[in-house]
């Protein structure tokens, strides 16, 4: 599991690799990821905007920045969390994410909160000799 916290909210992600959705011959390796947001400070804080930085096992990096999480806007009060399963193709059979959430507390305030760089792991092959 990965993990950061910022202003005293914390956000872990566990990834997945799914080999069921994913094709070595076509070039298409998909994970699924877990996200926990869980708000350990004293205000109430939404989740408005996401940024994610994409890269792949060859370099190639994408950014997707969009509205909410799989849909929504969260609110955290103190001490509550939200989970979300969200998913992510590559041509590759591994890569990296990371990226930020803007948060905004019940007083108008923004600031961004850090999701910690997570590995994608693929199948890996053996070698025999």
């Amino acid at each position: 599991m990965y993990r950061a916290v910022t202003r005293q909210i914390e956000v872990t992600v566990e990834p997945n690799f799914m080999p069921d959705r994913s094709s070595a011959e076509k070039q298409q390796f998909f994970w699924s990821y877990t996200i926990v947001i869980t708000n350990a400070g004293k205000e109430t804080v939404q989740l408005k905007t996401r940024h994610w930085v994409i890269t792949d096992a060859s370099g190639k990096t994408q950014e997707v920045r969009g509205e909410g999480v799989v849909g929504e806007q969260p609110v955290l009060g103190p001490g509550e969390r939200f989970e979300y399963t969200s998913g992510v193709p590559l041509p590759t059979p591994s890569g990296f994410m990371e990226g930020t959430y803007q948060m905004v507390t019940d007083q108008g305030e923004r600031f961004e909160i850090d999701v910690p760089l997570f590995s994608l792991d693929g199948p890996t092959r053996r070698v025999l000799n």
